[in-house]
């Protein structure tokens, strides 16, 4: 195992791949999403690629650091435990770890100065959660591949 997250998500030849792969699980979370929360997610991620097709990789880019650090702390409690699987790991702390991850796309939506994207962002946000803690087994997959 890798001895940070930041060493093996972040090395110049493995970040684009990980931002390729971050990309595809979102979009596959965003297009199996279903009722009015499900909705609302997809016209906000509708909302962001109107508004500029590439801003989600970009996003992405620009976020993974910081997701990475708060992703760190659980990685490396993973790595002192017996579990094999980070997904299943992040899973058994999910609003915590949820939170968390959470915490990055809260502060960059107070900073931005784009209302199309701070009013897409308001919308989903209460909601938030519940999506990010399903998605965390694949989250811990997608982790696991790059720095397992």
């Amino acid at each position: 195992m890798t001895a940070t997250l930041t060493e093996a998500l972040l090395a110049p030849d493995t970040r684009p791949l990980v931002v390729t792969d971050c990309k595809a699980l979102l979009e596959h979370e965003v297009s199996g999403l279903s009722g009015i929360s499900g909705t609302a997610v997809k016209l906000a991620y509708k909302t962001v690629i109107t508004f500029r097709a590439d801003h989600i990789r970009y996003m992405l880019d620009t976020l993974l650091p910081q997701l990475t650090e708060e992703l760190e702390p659980y990685w490396a409690e993973f790595g002192a435990s017996d579990d094999t699987e980070f997904g299943t790991y992040l899973a058994r702390h999910g609003e915590k770890v949820s939170e968390a991850l959470l915490s990055v796309t809260d502060a960059r939506g107070r900073a931005s100065s784009r209302p199309v994207i701070v009013k897409a962002y308001g919308a989903v946000r209460e909601r938030a959660s519940k999506h990010v803690v399903a998605a965390l087994p694949q989250v811990g997959s997608l982790v696991q591949k790059y720095a397992g």
